[in-house]
């Protein structure tokens, strides 16, 4: 992820905040300037705003003391609609700064809710907006970002925002950035424009730049004309590097055979689009790899005059290359492997990991709020697995997990319930379960009075077909799934989803069941295409039908995941709450 400079405005800010300018003395009586704990002693003894100003006091001395950490934990308590007008504007300076030095972007949210309300210079309240447009991208809330780094941009014409600015607009789905277009003023609607011409130019760099360089003629004063995003220029470096044939290495017998036929229709349909759509295609080979050696057959794949090989699907063949110096030709890999890490040159690795999405659940529980977490898996390898994923990233991150509980599929959910939300009760759930048995549990937590008890899962509750009669009992469930799974979630619509004639296409012939192995397909080829960029560009990304992805630093592809919540059975959006005026979804 690219990470852009602080502007100017930022680094005045930090100047006053370490010089103390910023502070004013309080109407309650001081302390020793050196003696918070004196001074948080005394606020628990006084009416709610003194309290409040006190806390403020002691904070500040804390951050003037170097001890960050326990400032931040002193300011980010502090109920700010206490403080008057000047006290509480010093209190989102300070919480904000702390935030930014602590690496805590939900302090500097926190601290710029409402931040047309505070009583702030306009120099102060720009580098607050910034510091709020970075804090929103660094938890994946990129509309959110644009918007609050667009409104800088607007007052300032800052060039060095471009590159943060870039990262958060080429993140957005298609409804989201037509959402950001609408109403908007020509800078926006530059940015924009400048979005849907490099979605649309797909792996043809040629054509890419071509547009490119029509789009800044016509926009010469727009920001990204004077100064071309830094992901862009790199592209140059692509000129003539296309991908043209790709060699694709899925089994046509054996246990994965059904999902590989899943993925060759998804491919096949997107190619034959791609033809239709007036584009030349990649040429597609597709390759038995149930049959012979992987050296077998990447001979086979040069032999038919490939560039990229798209496969294997077998996990151990996958070990197999990561472990490997190098692969022979830019591979593809469609799932991941089982070492730590892959080692090998020019090997990317993109799959439907369960363990991505639970921990993306972690990451998101966490910016939420949460702190202590229950766990509801199956007692299975795959509920080991998704269980430990989500449980490594939940503690990494500082959070505690009160009661991890493995069930039985095949029994009722009553008992593993009440063991996973009680004694002692967690203030979030983990939850991984297919539809049956995700349906029983909000019903015993309300049972067990939990009811209001937050409820995060991955995609494997939804079916992926509207049923609003029996997931009812889903209701205000929270879950992450592929884009082509919940438009309406993700997007704002069929219309605005990626690839969205491949979708109608699949979706009217597809089994439920084998809908998202499609969608795989279809990201695979585009992937592929995109091969030469991603070994080019550490940085980049693709918005997909299974999500927004980019390549780690290893080469195995990571999936940011749209959220949705079930409201009246029905998966609805969820926006993050006291942003621009947005709340949850109701």
């Amino acid at each position: 992820m690219l990470t852009p400079p602080r502007g100017l405005l930022a680094t005045a800010l930090v100047t006053i905040l370490l010089a103390g300018c910023a502070y004013q003395p309080g109407i309650v009586e001081r302390m020793a300037d050196d003696d918070p704990a004196s001074l948080l002693e005394q606020a628990q003894q006084q009416d709610p705003e003194q309290a409040a100003q006190t806390r403020l006091e002691a904070a500040e001395i804390l951050a003037r003391q170097g001890n960050a950490t326990q400032a931040l934990d002193v300011a980010s308590t502090i109920d700010d609609a206490r403080l008057p007008p000047q006290a509480r504007a010093r209190w989102a300076l300070l919480l904000a700064e702390l935030g930014d030095s602590l690496d805590d972007p939900s302090a500097v949210i926190q601290a710029g809710q409402n931040i047309d309300e505070l009583d702030l210079s306009a120099d102060r309240r720009l580098a607050l907006r910034e510091q709020l447009g970075m804090a929103l991208l660094d938890i994946g809330e990129p509309a959110a970002a644009a918007q609050a780094l667009l409104r800088v941009q607007a007052d300032t014409d800052d060039e060095s925002l471009n590159d943060a600015i870039w990262e958060a607009i080429e993140q957005l789905e298609g409804g989201a950035l037509s959402d950001l277009g609408r109403d908007g003023d020509s800078l926006t609607l530059g940015w924009v424009r400048l979005a849907e011409l490099v979605r649309s130019g797909g792996g043809d760099i040629e054509r890419l730049f071509a547009r490119l360089d029509d789009w800044r003629e016509r926009n010469a004063r727009h920001p990204a004309a004077r100064s071309v995003p830094a992901e862009l220029l790199a592209l140059r470096e692509l000129r003539g590097t296309e991908v043209s044939h790709m060699a694709v290495l899925l089994p046509e017998s054996g246990p994965l055979a059904g999902a590989a036929r899943a993925i060759r229709e998804g491919m096949r349909m997107h190619h034959q689009n791609a033809i239709n759509g007036g584009g030349s295609g990649t040429r597609l080979s597709f390759i038995d790899s149930s049959q012979g050696s992987l050296d077998a057959l990447y001979q086979e794949a040069r032999n038919r005059g490939a560039q990229v090989v798209i496969g294997p699907l077998d996990k151990d063949q996958v070990t197999e290359l990561e472990t490997g110096d190098s692969v022979p030709l830019p591979t593809l890999a469609l799932n991941y492997g089982n070492s730590e890490s892959n080692q090998a040159r020019r090997l990317y690795q993109y799959g439907l990991s369960a363990e991505d999405e639970a921990r993306q659940v972690a990451q998101r529980a966490w910016v939420d709020g949460h702190r202590s977490a229950g766990l509801l898996v199956p007692d299975n390898d795959w509920g080991r697995r998704v269980g430990e994923a989500f449980w490594d990233e939940w503690r990494a991150r500082g959070g505690e997990v009160s009661n991890a509980v493995r069930y039985n599929p095949n029994a009722a959910a009553t008992e593993s319930t009440r063991r996973a939300i009680t004694n002692p009760q967690p203030d979030m759930l983990f939850l991984l379960a297919l539809p049956e048995y995700a349906r029983q549990v909000p019903p015993t937590m309300d049972y067990y009075y939990a009811g209001e008890l937050p409820v995060y899962a991955t995609s494997h509750l939804f079916e992926g077909r509207l049923n609003p009669q029996r997931d009812h009992d889903l209701d205000d469930v929270q879950f992450v799934d592929i884009p082509w799974q919940i438009p309406d979630a993700a997007v704002g619509g069929e219309d605005a989803l990626p690839f969205t004639a491949s979708y109608r296409q699949l979706r009217e012939e597809s089994d439920p069941g084998m809908f998202r192995l499609m969608a795989m397909g279809v990201d695979a080829y585009e992937l592929g295409r995109r091969l030469p960029q991603f070994q080019a560009m550490s940085g980049s990304e693709m918005f997909g039908a299974t999500g927004t992805l980019r390549a780690g630093q290893d080469g195995r592809i990571q999936r940011q995941l749209p959220w949705a919540r079930f409201v009246n059975g029905v998966p609805q959006p969820i926006l993050i709450p006291g942003i621009f005026g947005d709340e949850r979804a109701e």
